[in-house]
């Protein structure tokens, strides 16, 4: 009897182990079997890759237990921090039933930045990630205004206004050379074209004989 009363014993001990089991394995903490990355704003979720350098970007997590509640943190990092552990975005996600999930889209000045992510069940120091922000100058650079452009304008405007005009080439010197039909003290002809030295040694010539036949008669 007493061997019988035993065994039943410990046969309902044991039916009551297996029958807690699962209770028990429900009742476990939540692990830290996740991991979590960075991710351009353009990258897919499904892609489990990470990307330490972002402009526009947010934070993906997977592989975490079921409804995991996470508090993460972004502190400014050296060397570009000016004080270096500064929270600069600070936020609490709660995850899917998968274990997943990920935040906004989120900017940060150009710099290093480090990602801190705690959440229940983790194991020693919080996940973490460092990253850079560069979104260049070109998304920076402020457009110039409306004033400066019309400043601009005006002044060239100004400045061609100002230039001395060219002078035509036409105008630029007199002509030194003399005028075909004969200018100014073109003396070697007359106005019907005969030439006066001709005319003058025959005048001279007829008044040389007229000389001498007066002078012959009045000899005789």
């Amino acid at each position: 009897m007493r061997t019988l009363f035993r065994a039943g014993a410990l046969s309902a001990v044991a039916a009551s182990a297996v029958l807690c089991l699962p209770a028990a394995a429900h009742a476990t903490a939540p692990g830290d079997n996740g991991t979590v990355k960075i991710h351009d704003s353009a990258t897919g979720e499904e892609l489990r890759r990470n990307e330490p350098h972002v402009c526009t970007f947010y934070l993906d997590a997977f592989g975490f237990d079921r409804a995991q509640q996470v508090d993460w943190h972004i502190e400014a990092w050296a060397p570009t921090a000016g004080v270096k552990g500064e929270t600069v975005r600070s936020d609490a996600l709660t995850l899917d039933g998968e274990g997943h999930g990920r935040t906004a889209d989120l900017t940060l000045p150009d710099g290093h930045y480090k990602l801190f992510w705690n959440f229940a069940g983790e194991k020693g120091s919080a996940k973490h990630k460092v990253f850079w922000t560069d979104c260049g100058e070109d998304a920076t650079a402020p457009a110039p205004s409306a004033s400066a452009s019309a400043s601009a304008s005006a002044s060239a405007s100004a400045s061609a206004s100002e230039a001395p005009a060219e002078t035509p080439a036409a105008e630029a010197a007199p002509s030194s050379s003399p005028s075909p039909q004969g200018g100014e003290g073109d003396l070697a002809e007359t106005g019907n074209g005969a030439p006066v030295g001709l005319l003058s040694a025959a005048a001279a010539a007829l008044l040389g004989a007229g000389g001498y036949l007066v002078l012959r008669r009045r000899r005789a």
